[in-house]
């Protein structure tokens, strides 16, 4: 039975110990393989080891305290005449993971679909209606899961600075009243001949109330429940800490006879300075964590959101979750290409830079691939979709995105190991602070455990630790994908970092893949274009890419090519067939040798091209020795960089080839690569980088063909080049859109940068609480006479958090070693093609 991956929105965790807590119950649940759970991007990854139950996923996450996010997508559906009718579109509805509810109503024609956020789209939805026999269109926007985040920030974000304002407001006339008290004698004396003594405590009594229930509520709701329950989490921590402060101030201000005299101070600014500056820390925080997803924000802004479609011969205007597969579309200039592909009429230019980097537009005409999100520049014209909603490359970059962003890396297994006890351990640390100072503290003991305990509380901050490797994560793999890198698996960020040798392999890697007609010696008594002319006749016969190489070669000096007849293919040696009555035999030496004739005075010549890294053939017209030609698979004009720069990193290069060993090691010598594995035939590249491995340590590859499918999957980390086949992809870690190989160092810049943030995040978060905590349990004042305030407590932890955030956005910064656009040639050529045709 296979393994199914869901993904659910989880709501209302604030800090590591949330994370845990929703791990441990999603993990205990029977059926689930693996599940994990990600503070920064708030989802929850699950694996079903069978048939997926959501329904248990839920309420496993409510049982703990949380909530999975849903929303509802309503539907105009026409066509349904009776209650049967109803029943086929719900059940058709409901077959999908993620729908919770399915609401069909004949009357108004309409469905409301409740389902799990970001688990079903409404395209799918509107294709499952389609496919009962009923027309089906969105009431509501076709909205992405980045689209509903985005809204939900916006919510967030709101919320908070209502809260914090409304909060700040009332905490300021506190504030005054008591620190001003304190700090000045003018104040404390206007304070008793204006207002009072006691009515200077109510008054602070009543705005500190306001602030603890009103804009502070949400710390209770959440921290409470959750202490009940045993399972603490930071708003627990806050709710105890500005709770006890407020409590204490409560009973000095109206009872104040239950308590030591001494020891009759109010810490209303306490609780309210505390409150107020938690809730500044989370708005910085989660404006921070909004722009960490902006990478996902600017994909999703590169679809359209209509397309023009033919409907009885005319152009409609529709929904772009309205196309279907086969649909004619029309592209007109300036437009965004709403799908994926292939054009049936008209010619145009379109800028792809968003798939491959290169700024120049390219020229598509009829038969040519189109990819969703592309602009048309120049010229319209008419598409049939092919691929649609959640199967455009455009869609399928986002998802890998996404689901790189919400991986979890193995250096957070220890993270999660401490931060799962951590809030328990800062109770337990804040319990013994307070025994401690009430019976060996001075005079009064009781204020001084009060104030010491609720600063241990307060200053003791889960969420640095908790966000300090997944927000590195978002805003690096979204980094990467602006730079055209995808990671499919976020693992692959560490793994690659830790590579000591590249392999690569040759054909499509180093080389353009496409075999050209490089030398053409004639013998005497013919001429160059007599034997090419020949020669390309009988290729034109055949499909090996050296034939295409020699007849493009043929066709670009505008030669006639003629018929061949009686052609023959000898496997493994050459061909022959007639041409205008004469006889044609093209091949390698051995078969030459093999027809008897004698290619040793041509030795020194083909030596020569084998060792330029060419591959040498000969040609024979009517029994005698016409030509020598030599066909090669030129090498990408940014391959040799892209070495350099891996050397520079301090990596050790490889190439593995199918090639013979002399023609490998010319390419090698010209490139400068370090190890070469030639003759390899397609299932030896295993044993080839196990050979690597074993020698010089992790590997990553790097291929674009079906046959390195394996290669890939072997190494500790695959790489495909984006142009090559979907094989290749789907089973490597990291895609490289541009095909440029001088992307690979890219990635690995980044995934060094990357790591590096992740390690200043977790430091810092660990060295501030493992610092911060005994200061605050008054470690220094038998030394200094010092004590940290827990008004200073909670902006400290305020603070923390928020600059963790802030050092990971700096990975928005990254720079890429080697800027990768086309050669200087060939972006001049593009470029002034594209200019004529202005």
């Amino acid at each position: 039975m296979s393994d199914h991956a869901f993904s659910v929105r989880v709501e209302g965790m604030t800090c590591a110990s949330c994370v845990g807590r929703v791990e441990k119950a999603l993990k205990v649940l029977p059926g689930i393989s693996t599940a994990s759970v990600n503070l920064a991007t708030e989802r929850a990854d699950v694996v079903f080891a069978g048939r997926p139950d959501l329904s248990s996923i839920i309420r496993a996450v409510e049982d703990v305290g949380y909530s999975v996010g849903q929303e509802m997508i309503e539907l105009r559906v026409e066509g349904m005449t009776c209650a049967s009718c109803v029943g086929r579109v719900e059940k058709a509805l409901s077959r999908f993971r993620g729908v919770l509810k399915a609401d069909v109503n004949l009357a108004t024609e309409r469905a409301q679909v409740w389902v799990v956020s970001g688990a079903v789209s409404t395209a799918d939805l509107v294709a499952a209606v389609s496919a009962t026999g009923y027309e089906a269109t969105a009431l509501m926007p076709a909205g992405t899961t980045a689209d509903l985040d985005v809204e939900r920030r916006d919510r967030e974000l709101r919320s908070l600075r209502r809260a914090f304002l409304i909060a700040l407001i009332l905490t300021l006339p506190v504030f005054l009243l008591e620190m001003g008290s304190h700090v000045l004698p003018q104040v404390e004396a206007w304070v008793m001949r204006v207002i009072g003594h006691a009515e200077s405590w109510y008054l602070q009594f009543f705005l500190a109330t306001i602030v603890l229930f009103g804009p502070g509520l949400r710390f209770f709701q959440k921290g409470l429940p959750a202490l009940l329950r045993g399972a603490p989490d930071m708003n627990s921590l806050v709710a105890l800490g500005a709770g006890a402060a407020w409590g204490y101030s409560v009973i000095a201000t109206f009872a104040p006879g239950v308590l030591p005299m001494g020891t009759r101070n109010v810490y209303y600014e306490a609780a309210a300075v505390i409150v107020t500056l938690i809730l500044l820390g989370r708005l910085l925080e989660a404006r921070a964590k909004g722009r960490t997803s902006e990478a996902i924000r600017h994909l999703v802004g590169l679809q359209a959101k209509t397309a023009r479609v033919l409907r009885d011969g005319a152009g409609v205007e529709v929904p772009l979750a309205e196309v279907r597969s086969g649909d004619l579309v029309q592209v007109r200039p300036g437009e965004r290409i709403p799908v994926d592909g292939e054009v049936i009429e008209g010619t145009s230019y379109v800028d792809q830079s968003m798939i491959t980097g290169e700024p120049v537009p390219v020229q598509k005409g009829m038969g040519a691939t189109v990819v969703g999100g592309t602009i048309n520049k120049a010229g319209s014209f008419t598409l049939r979709a092919t691929r649609v909603g959640a199967d455009t490359v455009l869609a399928q970059i986002i998802r890998m995105v996404e689901q790189a962003q919400g991986a979890k890396l193995p250096i957070q297994a220890l993270v999660d190991k401490v931060t799962y006890v951590f809030v328990p351990v800062v109770m337990g640390m804040a319990a013994v602070t307070f025994v401690s100072w009430l019976v060996f503290g001075p005079e009064p003991a009781l204020s001084f455990a009060l104030v010491n305990a609720v600063a241990v509380l307060i200053i003791a901050c889960p969420c640095a630790m908790g966000l300090a490797t997944p927000t590195s994560i978002m805003v690096g793999t979204g980094r990467a994908a602006e730079m055209g890198v995808l990671f499919r698996k976020g693992d692959a960020l560490q793994a690659l970092r830790a590579a000591r040798v590249i392999a690569l392999d040759k054909t499509g890697t180093l080389t353009k893949g496409h075999p050209e007609l490089t030398n053409l010696v004639p013998l005497a008594g013919f001429t160059a274009e007599k034997v090419l002319r020949l020669v390309a006749a009988v290729e034109s016969r055949s499909e090996h890419p050296i034939a295409q190489a020699i007849v493009e070669a043929a066709l670009k000096r505008k030669l006639k090519i003629g018929t061949a007849e009686a052609f023959q293919v000898v496997p493994g040696f050459g061909v022959a067939a007639g041409v205008e009555g004469c006889k044609i035999e093209v091949g390698a030496d051995r078969y030459m040798r093999k027809l008897g004739y004698d290619v040793a005075d041509l030795g020194p010549t083909t030596t020569r091209l084998a060792m330029d890294g060419k591959s040498p053939l000969y040609a024979a017209v009517d029994g005698k020795l016409a030509a020598v030609m030599a066909v090669a698979d030129p090498i990408k004009p940014t391959t040799p960089e892209a070495i350099q720069s891996f050397h520079r990193l301090g990596l050790k290069v490889a190439m593995i080839t199918g090639d013979n060993a002399e023609t490998a090691r010319a390419i090698a010598r010209t490139l400068h690569i370090d190890e070469v594995e030639s003759e390899v035939l397609p299932e030896g590249k295993v044993e080839a980088l196990k050979a690597l491995r074993e020698k010089f340590g992790k590997v990553a590859f790097v291929g674009d063909g079906i046959n390195d499918a394996p290669a890939l999957a072997e190494a500790d980390v695959g790489i495909a080049i984006g142009t090559g086949t979907d094989v290749a992809i789907e089973s490597a870690s990291v895609i490289l859109m541009a095909g440029d190989l001088r992307g690979v160092s890219n990635a690995i810049a980044l995934s060094q940068a990357t790591i590096r943030n992740i390690k200043q995040n977790l430091f810092w978060a660990f060295a501030y609480n493992a610092s911060l905590i005994p200061i605050a349990a008054g470690a220094l004042y038998a030394v200094y006479g010092l004590l940290l305030s827990p008004v200073y407590a909670a902006g400290a932890m305020a603070l923390s958090s928020v600059f963790v955030v802030g050092n990971a956005l700096r990975l928005r910064r990254f720079r890429p070693p080697l800027a990768i656009a086309a050669s200087v040639a060939e972006h001049d050529t593009q470029q002034a093609t594209y200019a004529a045709a202005q």
